[in-house]
């Protein structure tokens, strides 16, 4: 896959550096579709992996992603929503790969590491550090939060978690998420407050 075209910065593209890769993209130009790759591969595969719970369906679902875009893109027209509308494919993609396997999803590392690597981030407004810890049982204690975090996640309603996953991992406004979930703001607002706090009440009542 070949990089960046002179002057456009992955992972980080501002709105007008967006707006022209988008039109080179719909020109066919190979090199323009690298750098949206670049650019929202990561978070769209963190996302993909964590609502699987499959790093197999994840890459496979990645791909996926990227060859709808590849096929629509040229239809798509460009109003400043572009993260919305290539979430909106993911998150598709992603709830029917769940209905055809009809599995609960693996609720993984918020993080996206291994199951043995420790974990250093949270849903938003979700504090699980063990500020003022310290010695080996600190890595122990925040394992056991983890899991617990993990545990506690899979027992939230589909739409409270994915609502929570979207906040977390793709940087998207709520406004954008609710556009994306096809409901109302004040629905998505009140789903991700739902599930934080039953997030809460179910790690204070975890052993």
């Amino acid at each position: 896959m070949r990089g960046p075209g002179k002057g456009e910065v992955v992972g980080e593209l501002e709105p007008e550096q967006l707006a022209a890769v988008i039109e080179r993209a719909q020109r066919l130009e190979p090199d323009a579709y690298d750098t949206l790759v670049d650019a929202y591969g990561q978070r769209l595969f963190g996302f993909l992996y964590r609502l699987t719970g499959s790093r197999e369906d994840a890459e496979d679902l990645l791909q996926e992603v990227f060859l709808r875009v590849i096929r629509t893109l040229p239809d798509y027209r460009h109003e400043g929503k572009f993260e919305g509308w290539l979430f909106r494919i993911a998150a598709n993609l992603g709830r029917d790969r769940i209905r055809r396997v009809r599995r609960t999803p693996t609720i993984i590392s918020m993080s996206g590491g291994r199951e043995d690597q420790d974990d250093s981030e949270a849903p938003a407004d979700w504090d699980c550090s063990d500020e003022g810890k310290a010695g080996p049982e600190k890595p122990l204690m925040r394992r056991e939060q983890v899991d617990h975090m993990r545990a506690a996640l899979e027992q939230l309603p589909a739409a409270e978690r994915e609502v929570i996953m979207l906040r977390h991992y793709s940087a998207l406004s709520f406004a954008e998420i609710a556009e994306l979930m096809e409901t109302p703001l004040g629905t998505a607002l009140a789903r991700a407050h739902r599930g934080l706090a039953k997030l809460r009440r179910l790690m204070e009542s975890a052993p």
